[in-house]
């Protein structure tokens, strides 16, 4: 995908979410653990990668996802993480997505320039039940950033944000049901519950997939295939756009970047119903859906 920016691939269970991480089943099924903690080569640099004119692959405007096979916060990854900043500082046009189950730890790994935080840098705490929630968005809030979320993913437990969603603090919650060995159910009433949460602080609240099992006015049903599971969450209706999320971006000269000049999405066809839509990156023009 090329919303994905890996640095360090690997990582350590530390709390539920953890149980049945689909980076260790997928890391299993080539023969490899997830435990393998490692720099990327190729990858590390991708932000900054140009094509054959000179131009950035990633264009300004684009959100891009940090560390979805990892932690950004990682213990192991201490060495790496000052590295990775200054790509993260030498792109202030591009939004770059840290998720972490490792609040506590953030304090300390911030860069020594990060004053009250960076416009481009949107930090998001992992809130898989009731128990993790209230133990990380504390934590969350009282850190300094200027973009904060909420990802309720693998959505395992119930989960109550109304008192965090009053700060004000909270732009976005991203809920998704757990899938591959193992998958725990999700539960519609969980789901809904916590949109209606989110519609009372207009707060986007993005239902990007039902899971592996999903279970409605009583009966289970077994979703199989990601693409499935994003449709079916597409055509709940779950999803609320709430107030929009304004990045000031601008370019490495510290100047405001035109909205002119701002990377627009765009789908193709198959993408009108599916639940990621609201907060995707759109297409990447990659053309392998031609090819099929």
């Amino acid at each position: 995908m090329h919303d994905i920016w890996n640095p360090w691939h690997g990582c350590r269970k530390c709390s539920e979410g953890c149980q049945n991480c689909y980076m260790y089943f997928l890391d299993a099924q080539r023969g490899k653990s997830g435990a393998d903690i490692y720099r990327t080569k190729s990858g590390f640099s991708y932000p900054l990668s140009k094509d054959k004119n000179g131009a950035y692959k990633i264009q300004s405007g684009e959100q891009i996802r940090v560390c979805m096979t990892s932690d950004f916060f990682l213990e192991e990854a201490d060495e790496w993480r000052k590295d990775a900043w200054s790509v993260i500082r030498e792109r202030p046009d591009v939004v770059f997505f840290l998720l972490t189950k490792r609040p506590e730890r953030v304090r300390d790994c911030l860069p020594y320039d990060w004053g009250d935080g960076w416009e481009n840098v949107f930090f998001n705490v992992s809130a898989e039940n009731q128990k993790r929630a209230d133990e990380r968005i504390p934590i969350l809030l009282s850190l300094p950033f200027k973009h904060k979320g909420v990802m309720c993913a693998p959505f395992i437990g119930a989960v109550s944000l109304k008192e965090y969603l009053g700060s004000g603090q909270i732009e976005q919650v991203i809920c998704d049901g757990e899938n591959y060995s193992g998958s725990r159910p999700c539960r519609y009433e969980w789901v809904k519950a916590l949109r209606d949460e989110c519609e009372e602080y207009n707060v986007t609240f993005a239902f990007v997939g039902t899971g592996r099992r999903f279970i409605k006015d009583g009966r289970t049903y077994e979703i199989e295939g990601s693409s499935v599971q994003a449709q079916q969450a597409y055509l709940s209706g779950l999803s609320y756009k709430g107030r929009p999320i304004k990045f000031k971006l601008c370019d490495r000269f510290g100047s405001p970047v035109p909205g002119s000049r701002l990377y627009q999405p765009h789908f193709r066809e198959k993408c009108g119903t599916c639940g990621m839509r609201i907060i995707c990156n759109g297409c990447s023009g990659c053309g392998k859906c031609d090819s099929r």
